[in-house]
């Protein structure tokens, strides 16, 4: 009897410590609920009233559409101020940012990017891997310094294989076959194909094509220490730029400084079949009367590309902001597909966005569908400060191959001790 009202009793306390614990329980569950729900909510920062931005002059027309669709989604206003992209962005930057009258976002050209955030101007930015795939590989490495990510990109730009249709048919698929067709087409004042192959900017391709490189990347940090401008590779396509200046292919007075001016006067006269230049070249040559073809660069004997050099322009995050993830949120918006293809339309400038390659816009454009499949096989230049110690030894070197001065190899491993000298000398402790 005693045994069966112990258990009784038990049983009354559990249910009443059950009953007690219940509405506790669900007070809880319920916190823990509004947790979640405040965490979520919080993921956007408190917005600002308004965002500046540093564009590109001329250019203020094709931001104006992705402003005002920005600021009907986020209720945030954003102005912007036009200024030379090439060097007054960056000038200009140093003196406002410590003072603090700093945009929010600034567009640079990415060679420039290791020396503004080694001084400090720029920070790194924080994406969704969707937004990165947005974009081509080559174009994502370009705003890369150190590993980190340092703005996304809005446009590109790259050497091309340009022709006059009144003097070739079509591109030539291969180097081997543009030499032969260069041989027929070369005759007193008249040439095949020009390049200025003793310009680093434009020998690259050729080097690294072959198996050269300028620094070693290692998944988007550079090492200074280990440059690939004289190894197997790179003396194979220097002794193929070689071979077009010894047969004669190329004309005397395209080595040095007036290389370029020469090859454009030469095109633009009728007297070159075809030319290796960039897409800025192109409203010059439609000036003068020549209906151009635009392609890709032809193969390498190899089989490889030629893979040119390029330059991708591209939105920055300022060290100095205060609204870092409004900044972020405002260049994803800029360069998204429909702001991208917007922008072309507005100012010819080719996003590296990669679902535009094949629409209609870009693609039923010859030069544009040619600079953006370039692309894909182009190399950014290396955005790191001691990039500055490489161009003027590479040009010296590429002349006295070009002269026949020097064989490629002596004048490669010259030009990589010089490289090797003056970034020890000018960038100690790096």
């Amino acid at each position: 009897m005693k045994k069966s009202l112990s258990i009784f009793m038990m049983l009354v306390l559990l249910l009443g410590l059950l009953a007690a614990c219940g509405p506790d329980r669900e007070a809880r569950e319920q916190s823990t609920e509004d947790e979640n729900n405040n965490t979520e909510n919080q993921g956007e920062e408190p917005k600002p009233e308004k965002l500046v931005v540093w564009e590109d002059v001329d250019k203020g027309i094709a931001l104006e559409p992705a402003i005002e669709s920005f600021e009907e989604e986020y209720g945030i206003e954003v102005e912007y101020v036009e200024l030379n992209m090439a060097d007054k962005i960056r000038d200009q930057l140093r003196l406002d940012g410590p003072a603090g009258n700093a945009p929010d976002v600034v567009t640079l050209p990415h060679d420039q990017i290791g020396q503004v955030v080694t001084e400090g101007l720029l920070q790194e930015i924080q994406v969704e891997d969707a937004v990165l795939d947005t974009f081509s590989e080559s174009s994502i490495s370009a705003q890369m310094f150190d590993g980190k990510l340092y703005g996304l990109p809005k446009s590109t730009e790259t050497p091309v294989f340009i022709y006059n249709k009144a003097l070739m048919d079509q591109a030539p698929e291969t180097m081997d076959e543009l030499y032969e067709q260069a041989k027929e087409l070369t005759s007193g004042d008249q040439y095949g194909f020009i390049a200025v192959l003793d310009d680093f900017y434009m020998a690259h391709g050729y080097l690294a094509g072959m198996g050269g490189y300028v620094f070693k990347d290692n998944d988007g940090a550079l090492d200074r220490n280990d440059i690939g401008l004289n190894n197997e590779g790179a003396i194979a396509g220097a002794e193929f730029i070689q071979k077009w200046y010894a047969d004669g292919l190329f004309p005397s007075g395209i080595i040095g400084e007036t290389g370029g001016a020469a090859r454009d006067g030469l095109f633009n006269e009728g007297n070159a079949a075809s030319v290796m230049n960039g897409p800025w070249a192109l409203q010059g040559m439609k000036d003068a009367g020549i209906e151009v073809g635009v392609a890709p660069m032809p193969k390498l004997p190899n089989g490889e590309p030629v893979k040119t050099f390029m330059g991708v322009k591209g939105w920055h995050v300022t060290q100095f902001t205060k609204n870092p993830y409004w900044s972020t949120k405002l260049i994803e918006h800029i360069t998204n597909e429909e702001n991208a293809k917007t922008r072309f339309e507005l100012t010819q400038e080719i996003p590296p966005v990669k679902s535009l390659i094949d629409d209609p816009i870009i693609a039923e454009n010859e030069a544009a569908k040619a600079v953006a499949e370039q692309s894909q096989y182009a190399i950014p230049m290396p955005n790191i400060p001691e990039m500055g110690e490489v161009w003027a030894p590479m040009a010296s070197a590429l002349q006295t191959i070009a002269t026949g001065k020097s064989d490629p190899k002596a004048a490669l491993d010259e030009a990589v001790e010089t490289i090797k000298t003056n970034i020890e000398t000018n960038h100690p402790g790096n």
